[in-house]
């Protein structure tokens, strides 16, 4: 091995090894976030019982993986438990003797080396498009990614099913060359991606263009008709082998798929439900798509640049990225996508990276969950690749404006350790101002239990405590005995009021009274505040 090749390795496990160290010291200090007790209660019965009741608005793969993770504390989980998703989290956690620190850890390992993994992903594609100096770029912008590191340290399905795809579409941009050998792939990476997240599906009709066009692009020998129909040929291949790998997930968890239909699985009729009933998959997913549209049919509360609001806005997908992308990081994604348009040899993977990027934001910024930039997490990742092509532009101080715009990234993202899930960039006031602007899984997703038990343990020792916690982790088994305001006259209240603040976001009412006449002494996590009453 050349002296240059082993410093390349090195610098590349450097930085997935600062990543690693990243993801594993904030899954080590964080309390179930809201949406992981459900999965990982899911994964267990998925696991123990072969049964697909639960959580079937989400496909099983991801889950399965948090449940090769549980596999090695072996936890114990009820078999006559007959609560809906959200209990049967609470249930294995806190109300079955098992240690809810440890199966945690243990769910959230198995999507950090995933997490991991999708780095070499970025880093191969950027080196296939623009070289290698290309993949240490993007590879250094993925690994300082703030949205990554949090939610790649989660027990969460929204990095697997980001990261897939980007795979799906190195497959297919590979396959240019040899079609035989990387269709095949790019069908089981979709059908992994579709496997693990029903958001991927919007992505399909991309894929099925871009195989049509890889053996074209290769060239077959004969007439038109014959290279036409290599090109369905293949498109039909890479679709079985997708539906296939959904198919087989399932059947993975139940070989019998005993399958009841949710009362929440309602065909709205139409475009939609005709789409619905021509999926070739099961009809466990089929079911999880009309619950998925059954939830994007209500109206959620969201919270905006300091504004309350229900309903959604259209803007509020690019708005949160806005605020929570480090800014060189934006800085190099604006680079990159100009490198790909000007330079020729680069205008095809254009493709391959800005159109599926695009359409997918196009769609989430459709829905009806102003919930967070996690659902559009595929950005910061599809956009590392695109930002590695600026190594291409040859002006003069390029090369130095990159490596300071790389290094402004890596700077904003060690600060704000190990407080990932509440960045947002200096533009917006840092990390500590995040709740000012945003609310739920873009700063405080129930997240900080251990931190707030600390912190009342060491400054205010015997006080009284008011608690008002969202979340899915429970107060009481940190340590934490707080009663709650909302029941009792305002002038009860007397000591610490302890809010979320994505509580305080949406206060109201009571609440906003008593927050209003209270004076905030302390943050804790950048994601609960402390009052002084």
């Amino acid at each position: 091995m050349s002296r240059g090749r082993l410093i390349y390795l090195l610098v590349v496990a450097a930085m997935l090894g600062g990543m690693a160290f990243a993801m594993v010291t904030t899954a080590m200090q964080q309390s179930p976030t809201i949406d992981e007790p459900v999965y990982v209660g899911t994964a267990e019965v998925l696991a123990q019982q072969h049964s697909l009741r639960y959580n079937p608005e989400h496909p099983p793969l991801g889950k399965l993986v948090m449940a090769a993770g549980l596999a090695f504390e072996r936890p114990y989980l009820d078999p006559a438990f007959t609560g809906d998703q959200t209990n049967l989290g609470r249930h294995l956690l806190y109300e079955t003797g098992n240690n809810p620190y440890r199966l945690m850890l243990a769910a959230r390992l198995p999507m950090i080396v995933l997490t991991l993994l999708f780095g070499l992903v970025v880093l191969g594609f950027a080196r296939d498009l623009a070289g290698p100096w290309a993949g240490l770029v993007a590879l250094a912008l993925y690994a300082f990614s703030p949205d990554v590191i949090a939610h790649g340290s989660l027990a969460t399905l929204d990095v697997p099913a980001a990261g897939l795809l980007l795979t799906t579409f190195w497959m297919l941009w590979r396959s240019r060359s040899r079609p035989r050998l990387y269709l095949p792939l790019a069908g089981v990476a979709l059908g992994a991606a579709l496997a693990t997240r029903m958001s991927v599906l919007p992505a399909v009709p991309i894929v099925v263009f871009l195989t049509l066009l890889s053996p074209f692009v290769v060239g077959k020998p004969g007439a038109w008709w014959k290279r036409m129909a290599w090109r369905v040929v293949a498109a039909l291949g890479v679709g079985l082998i997708a539906t296939a790998m959904v198919w087989l997930v399932y059947l993975a968890v139940d070989p019998r798929l005993r399958w009841t239909s949710p009362a929440l699985a309602v065909n709205p009729g139409g475009l939609k439900g005709l789409a619905v009933d021509l999926l070739p998959l099961p009809k466990a997913y089929r079911d999880g798509v009309l619950i998925q549209f059954r939830f994007e049919s209500r109206s959620f509360n969201g919270f905006l640049f300091g504004r309350a609001y229900r309903g959604s806005l259209w803007y509020y997908q690019p708005a949160a990225l806005v605020i929570k992308t480090p800014l060189g990081m934006m800085a190099l994604w604006l680079a990159g996508t100009i490198t790909m348009l000007v330079k020729p040899a680069l205008r095809v993977a254009t493709l391959y990276l800005l159109v599926p990027a695009g359409v997918l934001m196009l769609v989430a910024m459709t829905g009806a969950r102003d919930y967070g930039s996690r659902y559009v997490i595929f950005m910061p990742i599809f956009g590392a690749v695109v930002a590695g092509t600026v190594v291409l532009v040859r002006f003069r101080w390029a090369r130095i404006g990159t490596a300071a715009l790389v290094g402004f990234v890596a700077v904003s993202s060690v600060l704000t350790f190990p407080f990932y899930l509440p960045y947002s960039n200096e533009a917006f006031g840092g990390t500590s101002h995040t709740h000012l602007n945003l609310h739920d899984s873009n700063v405080d997703w129930g997240q900080d239990l251990p931190r707030l038990s600390a912190r009342l343990k060491s400054r205010y020792p015997g006080e009284t405590v008011w608690l008002v916690y969202k979340g899915s982790g429970v107060p009481q088994y940190y340590g934490i005995s707080g009663k709650n305001p909302l029941t009792v006259a305002n002038d009860q209240v007397r000591g610490l009021l302890v809010v979320s603040d994505s509580r305080v976001a949406l206060a109201k009412g009571k609440l906003k009274q008593l927050i209003d006449s209270s004076q905030a002494i302390d943050n804790v996590g950048y994601s609960i505040t402390i009052y002084r009453r």
